[in-house]
């Protein structure tokens, strides 16, 4: 297996990486990709299946790009991605750590309240398609349901098929982007052409009869608003328990795809911070304050920096109205020097990282300055990790502690995780 979870080959004396193949069974497969190094492809044929796999749930599983792994139990899709983890903090950042925590899971189907789903008119397959893209990534996969999807969304693409087809505007839509929080359902049509009144009666329509919050996007995520209900400004929002905040957002806005992960991932991270009333906390890459708020509840101050000035604000509204008055929430693009930033001339006693995809180098070349004592890692991005924790480990005196695998995507390649930093006396 590969670190993205893509069965490794030799074909013709060439390095083949064939996505939903697994290790020590024979396929067939299409080619992607070739160049001179390597080659990419995907399994469409299993001649001598691994004794790992099983059968996909899914009708629609080696077809549709939207997952990879239903051929496999959830055990041993978190099994390779710890392998993966493991070795990439290996090779990358030359560390291993103490000792290694147990994963967090949950059930793996009808998890995902965060998408953006593809539209396409094809005529020649019968109308409208409405899903993810084909494993290949040219076109968009003819679905009828989706198995990874809450079942509000998952269980509704053939209505949604069927309602685009009716529209005149049915060639113009490219995407819905799809939100829910444990109450509503949202999506954001983005329609490329006016839409007439009939298109938006029948979408308002629809919407009354699913119980959806319906909206649309003509042009930019700021051009979005609300079609039905359009009556009244409720925000989408989800409870962090047992620290009873509740965090406010919109449908356009980042949230963790999976809720029953997110709340587990954020009791783990405050748990392992060893919080009490007298530290300050600085969380960076807050976001709209998924990790700020919470910890808030158990420490004495918690300082949350973002570069998106909308998160700032919602993160800044969130601390309000939780009744959060030991919060401060600033606006900072960690990946450029922040030399004559306040947040910059502080001491923390612990610190939060959640960067994105490229990780935190840029900030993690100055967070001595900080001296904060424990370091907790959250990261979406193992090669990213990896490369952080050598340097926080070889260059900035801290030791890893801890490191696990965070079940937050089932049937992808997706691996989060989190990891635990001390520093050494």
């Amino acid at each position: 297996m590969s670190h993205d979870c893509r069965g490794i080959a030799t074909v013709s004396g060439k390095t083949t990486f064939i996505a939903g193949a697994l290790p020590n069974e024979t396929v067939t497969f299409k080619y992607l990709k070739q160049n001179a190094q390597f080659a990419e492809g995907y399994a469409v044929g299993i001649i001598a299946p691994s004794k790992d796999r099983i059968a996909a749930k899914c009708a629609h599983f080696g077809l549709c790009g939207g997952c990879r792994f239903q051929q496999l139990s959830q055990q041993t899709q978190i099994d390779y991605k710890t392998a993966a983890l493991k070795d990439q903090l290996h090779h990358f950042g030359q560390v291993s750590p103490s000792r290694w925590l147990m994963p967090i899971k949950h059930q793996p189907y009808g998890y995902r309240t965060k998408a953006r789903l593809g539209v396409k008119h094809v005529p020649k397959k019968g109308g409208v398609l409405v899903g993810f893209r084909e494993l290949d990534g040219r076109f968009i996969a003819d679905i009828e349901c989706c198995h990874i999807l809450d079942a509000r969304v998952g269980l509704k693409i053939t209505a949604l098929k069927t309602l685009i087809n009716q529209l005149d505007a049915k060639a113009t839509i490219p995407q819905i982007e799809v939100a829910m929080d444990e109450q509503h359902t949202a999506l954001i049509f983005r329609h490329l052409a006016p839409l007439s009144e009939q298109d938006r009666a029948m979408l308002s329509q629809f919407a009354q009869a699913h119980s959806i919050w319906l909206y649309l996007q003509p042009k930019g995520p700021q051009s979005i608003t609300r079609l039905w209900p359009n009556e009244i400004e409720t925000k989408l929002s989800y409870t962090i328990q047992p620290y009873d905040v509740s965090i406010c957002f919109e449908p356009q806005h980042f949230t963790q795809v999976n809720h029953v992960i997110n709340q587990k991932m954020i009791n783990q991270a405050i748990s392992l911070l060893e919080l009490n009333e007298d530290d300050r906390v600085l969380d960076l890459f807050c976001g709209m304050g998924n990790f700020t708020l919470p910890m808030a509840t158990k420490a004495k101050h918690v300082t949350g920096i973002e570069v998106c000035e909308a998160m700032v604000s919602l993160g800044t509204e969130n601390a309000k109205q939780n009744q959060l008055h030991n919060v401060s929430f600033y606006q900072a693009d960690l990946f450029n020097e922040n030399a004559k930033a306040p947040f910059m001339h502080e001491t923390y006693d612990k610190i939060l990282l959640d960067p994105a995809r490229s990780g935190a180098k840029e900030i993690l070349a100055v967070i001595d300055r900080f001296k904060a004592r424990r370091i907790v890692y959250v990261s979406c991005n193992p090669a990213t990790l990896a490369r952080d924790a050598g340097l926080l480990v070889n260059q900035k005196n801290y030791t890893l502690t801890a490191c696990g695998v965070i079940d937050m995507f089932p049937h992808t390649a997706h691996v989060e995780s989190m990891a635990v930093f001390d520093l050494c006396r």
